[in-house]
């Protein structure tokens, strides 16, 4: 008997733990930094960690800047070596707060919220305010957000040679479904 109430105490207590964090290892970033009539610039990263408490609406997401897969793998190499030079900073954090979230308001239909936080990559953190919309999906809390990043904002060198064929404005999105 006390191992039926040991069990049962574990299952409550693990969930109330589980409904105050939701997570996620499988959300994207997309990024493009193309400019008109030159080679397509963007990769995507389908390995990103994001955990929100929904008591608070904090929201952390975690990036390895090495899991962004190009079309090209020169390109890839590029952008790991010389432009984020992912073996001196391997990793993109944001840490924010998702304004007026409140879990008990989701549903299917998309509700937009402004999510305030920083972003650090490459060495350098940088406020951002930006918008994201928020529903409940078959899986759990998909959240989708557009927003853009520049490149002078994280000291992040174009080479000369290639400026006029690389964007310093960097069209940005996640896409996540936290459980």
């Amino acid at each position: 008997m006390k191992k039926i109430t040991l069990l049962f105490l574990i299952f409550i207590a693990n969930t109330a733990i589980a409904q105050e964090k939701m997570t996620t290892n499988k959300g994207i970033i997309n990024f493009e930094a193309s400019v008109p009539f030159f080679e397509e610039v963007k990769a995507i990263n389908k390995k990103i960690a994001c955990v929100l408490i929904t008591k608070t609406g904090e929201i952390t997401c975690f990036a390895i800047i090495k899991n962004f897969q190009f079309e090209r793998s020169l390109m890839e190499e590029h952008f790991n070596k010389n432009y984020m030079q992912s073996h001196r900073f391997p990793k993109a954090i944001f840490k924010g707060r998702i304004e007026k979230f409140d879990l008990k308001n989701i549903d299917s239909n998309a509700t937009e919220y402004q999510i305030t936080g920083k972003i650090t990559m490459h060495g350098k953190s940088k406020k951002i305010i930006v918008l994201g919309t928020i529903k409940k999906g078959v899986q759990g809390i998909e959240l989708n957000t557009n927003f853009p990043l520049n490149t002078d904002d994280f000291k992040i060198e174009i080479p000369f040679i290639v400026r006029s064929k690389v964007s310093k404005n960097v069209n940005t999105q996640l896409y996540c479904i936290l459980q």
